[in-house]
């Protein structure tokens, strides 16, 4: 995912941190010592809250993407933008929101080879020649898209991936694409559990529990059930009005 962000030749070796995706906004100043424009550190910072707010189910989290969105617009160049829509997306994916990606195919036209290969991906597919466009970690990750893997290479593949956003994200290619067998779904479950992300856990929590009762397996339906509401935040107890005995 890294190189789909790289901006002004950014040294990649900064950029190692692929669940940030648009940690490498501001990896441009590490190649020189002129100042950072304000509109990539603004970027940077409202990306980073955005991805945290999202994922850890925060209600800001909306005002921070649209914050970032609003800097990156700034400089009038499409590809910024795109590359924050791609992030969105993939923050959905990672919580098992499969909607479109609209927002990036508004910029479809204006997007390098990387950034369409990448929006393929997150919508559980490959075209002809997308493959060449990504990294080869990214091009790990969809081996199991290409070939038509078992359940259990697709595991591996995915318990592989050494980024936790990636590995959830890659989860949700998988889901998508139909190959996400309960190996996948335990891997995300485990990966949004360490992390402690509210979104991405109940989201894969809720996939596992109408697994089990499809199956009929009561047990482990009543398990999830019980894990689901330890994670849910208890709705708020109204007030007592002013005439309460």
């Amino acid at each position: 995912m890294t190189a789909l962000l790289r901006l002004l030749r950014p040294d990649r070796r900064r950029c190692v941190r692929a669940g940030v995706l648009l940690a490498c906004l501001v990896a441009a100043g590490c190649a020189n010592k002129r100042a950072v424009p304000d509109w990539q550190l603004e970027a940077k910072g409202a990306s980073d809250r955005f991805v945290s707010a999202y994922l850890s189910g925060q209600r800001n989290a909306p005002a921070e993407f649209e914050r970032a969105r609003l800097e990156l617009a700034r400089t009038g160049r499409p590809v910024l933008v795109a590359r924050l829509e791609l992030l969105h997306c993939a923050a959905q994916l990672a919580s098992v929101d499969l909607q479109d990606c609209p927002g990036f195919e508004a910029l479809r036209d204006d997007a390098p080879a990387a950034e369409r290969a990448y929006a393929h991906f997150l919508a559980g597919k490959l075209v002809a020649g997308d493959q060449a466009s990504l990294t080869p970690a990214q091009q790990a990750w969809i081996a199991a898209l290409t070939s038509g893997a078992s359940g259990a290479s697709a595991a591996d593949a995915l318990s592989r991936i050494g980024d936790s956003f990636s590995r959830l994200v890659a989860a949700g290619a998988l889901l998508r694409a139909g190959l996400a067998s309960p190996a996948v779904l335990q891997i995300a479950v485990d990966t949004a559990s360490q992390e402690g992300w509210r979104r991405p856990l109940l989201a894969w929590l809720g996939v596992q529990l109408r697994l089990a009762e499809q199956s009929g397996d009561v047990g482990a339906a009543a398990h999830l059930r019980r894990r689901l509401a330890l994670v849910q935040p208890e709705a708020p107890q109204p007030k007592p009005s002013a005439t309460s005995p």
